[in-house]
């Protein structure tokens, strides 16, 4: 569960009772605002999120607590500009190293050591490495023998094999004109901060949409995603979905609620049909050791920070106008950007890892399907009554399936499948 971090004299009151988190009472989701529980009043906007006490550090979203929750029509203030310019630079380190980790997994098939390496843990220390600007990003791709100079040869060897790789060659030059686009626009989104005429600001945001739009047609190309193994089309579509969520931050900052709700909402509409069709794609074992973790951190972390961003937006344009221009006023701590935390092992790798041997692989499958498929949820959970009733297990009723993990759903369905389809001596092997 998502938790907020607030300065530490908020952070105390929270804890007191004096203030307290608030609510989007249409949702039901805190929102990263503290106020006071007598007068009403707004009193601190979070500083960061947690999840069981792990920093929430997200494969691509931008966690947008840190800074103030905008509102629509009001001027951006040098404060606000700060937090902006912030987002802006996580942004661009996460698609700087997402999109630099395709040339360790190249276009063909990928080898189990060169997966290993760019691993959802391991991009993250990735990330924080180009954040604290340890490693460069040139033309959009990293030193990767000296950022991955502690992986052993195989993967050395894997590096300079995909360099030598036509096919990749030509995605590496159209993945570089890309980002040239992004860097383009970023740029121009920075400008449009220090740019205090409004006609004139929007001007300037428009001209980044463009450019955002020209790079997002490249990582969404049909042509280079057909070409791709399920894993590099997985880090190009993170690629795109980086691209639209900053095509979000420039309606944010126009001041455009109802614009940025929008693009968040259909971001995540399809980041979950994306995941979907990767699922789908998923063939090896050594895939399915990569995706696991990957797909369930990009549904438990950054769509959960798209969400609360969203959230945020519909919550401050709901307000009456005295408590949207309170809202607009708050102060904003100062930003540290130099002291992230330490990358620790990820709780989805560490999840995989319990479960990966008590599973069966179509089954593992499943589950990830189940995180983004209620209707395919119910089905299982239909399926698995019928059966379990036909063999006399009375406990797997409907109102108790519904509470049981997607594990333990997806577990339960192919045990029966198997147990309709397979003699008894096979379900023994697979489970």
């Amino acid at each position: 569960m998502m938790e907020f971090v607030f300065p530490p004299n908020i952070q105390a009151g929270i804890a007191s009772g004096v203030y307290e988190v608030v609510k989007n009472q249409t949702t039901g989701q805190f929102i990263g605002v503290a106020r006071d529980v007598v007068t009403k009043q707004f009193v601190g906007n979070a500083v960061g999120t947690v999840a069981n006490n792990v920093p929430m550090i997200a494969t691509f979203a931008a966690n947008p607590v840190g800074g103030a929750v905008m509102v629509a029509g009001k001027v951006v203030s040098a404060a606000q500009n700060q937090a902006i310019i912030g987002k802006l630079s996580a942004i661009q380190a996460s698609l700087g190293v997402l999109q630099a980790t395709t040339a360790v997994i190249g276009v063909g098939v990928a080898a189990t050591a060169a997966l290993s390496a760019v691993n959802v843990w391991q991009t993250m220390k990735l990330k924080k490495e180009v954040q604290q600007m340890r490693l460069e990003i040139r033309d959009g791709f990293l030193d990767l023998k000296q950022a991955l100079r502690d992986q052993g040869f195989e993967v050395m060897q894997h590096i300079d094999e995909v360099a030598k790789d036509i096919k990749f060659e030509q995605h590496r030059i159209e993945l570089a004109k890309a980002y040239a686009r992004f860097i383009e626009a970023t740029k121009l989104i920075k400008t449009s901060l220090a740019i205090e005429d409004i006609d004139s600001r929007k001007r300037e945001l428009s001209n980044a949409r463009q450019t955002l739009g020209n790079a997002l047609a490249i990582y969404n190309s049909p042509d280079l995603l057909s070409e791709m193994n399920v894993v590099g089309q997985l880090r190009r579509l993170e690629c795109a979905w980086t691209i639209e969520q900053t095509i979000a931050l420039t309606y944010h900052i126009q001041g455009e609620a109802t614009a940025t709700s929008n693009c968040l909402r259909e971001l995540q509409d399809k980041i979950r049909r994306d995941c979907l069709i990767v699922i789908d794609r998923c063939e090896t074992q050594d895939e399915l050791d990569f995706l696991f973790p990957e797909i369930t951190c990009i549904h438990d972390r950054d769509l959960a920070l798209l969400e609360l961003w969203q959230n945020q937006i519909d919550w401050a344009r709901s307000l009456p106008p005295e408590e949207q221009s309170q809202l607009a006023n708050l102060n904003i701590p100062k930003a540290e950007t130099t002291d992230l935390p330490e990358i620790s092992k990820p709780p989805e790798l560490i999840k995989y890892e319990e479960i990966q041997p008590k599973s069966h692989p179509d089954s593992l499958l499943d589950q990830l399907k189940l995180l983004f498929d209620r209707e395919l949820r119910q089905e299982y959970e239909e399926y698995i009554s019928q059966k379990a009733q036909e063999v006399g297990y009375k406990a797997l009723v409907k109102d108790n399936l519904t509470k049981a993990s997607n594990l333990a759903v997806a577990n339960l369905f192919w045990y029966f499948y198997l147990r309709e389809e397979t003699p008894e001596e096979t379900i023994k092997t697979a489970y």
